[in-house]
């Protein structure tokens, strides 16, 4: 299970938040592993995408995305963690949030962590998937491309799917271009 490298990352934020999609995201913990395939995603610029956290000047939240990408991004939206992953070069702002996973292994634990009998709950949009995986500010700034780090997004098994767009969700101003890019068909996207 060797992580993606940092090469994969350090790329355009639209092209590797559209190669996320098929990924495995993998949290080792005490509890055991859980995963889930990548199946919904957004991406995140800097100056001038007045959606982005990096849309105006460096900021202690946002400072990470001028860092390397690969690295985790975790901040707080309405008492809901949200998992990032930071793209492009260092000093080039950009982000990829994980919309949405299709769950894999650990349900149980997922469900435990989640209080839902529905499996098509647990990790259907940004919140739900954070607190099904076990994401807190803690893992704020992890390494991705570590083969150590408790978190991890690896290559998934092949396989062949539509990817659909359209513009990101709840964002109060948006740009032109379509950001958000999932899974056609798969019903673990988040409505």
């Amino acid at each position: 299970m060797r992580p993606l490298s940092r090469d994969f990352y350090e790329r355009d934020t639209a092209t590797v938040a559209r190669e996320l999609l098929g990924k495995v995201f993998i949290h080792r913990t005490s509890e055991g592993l859980t995963s889930g395939k990548i199946v919904e995603v957004e991406a995140y610029f800097g100056k001038g995408d007045p959606a982005s956290r990096a849309s105006r000047k460096r900021t202690r939240l946002n400072e990470i995305m001028w860092w390397r990408g690969g690295l985790a991004f975790v901040y707080m939206v309405h008492a809901n963690w949200l998992f990032n992953v930071t793209t492009e070069r260092e000093e080039v702002p950009g982000a990829v949030l994980v919309r949405a996973l299709e769950p894999l292994e650990g349900i149980k634990v997922m469900h435990e962590r989640r209080g839902v009998s529905s499996e098509r709950e647990l990790t259907s949009g940004p919140g739900k998937l954070t607190r099904a995986m076990g994401i807190t500010k803690k893992h704020h700034e992890l390494d991705l491309t570590n083969s150590k780090s408790e978190l991890a997004i690896i290559e998934g098994r092949p396989e062949q799917f539509k990817i659909g767009s359209s513009h990101r969700i709840g964002v109060s101003a948006d740009l032109k271009r379509k950001l958000r890019f999932f899974v056609r068909g798969n019903p673990f996207v988040s409505r």
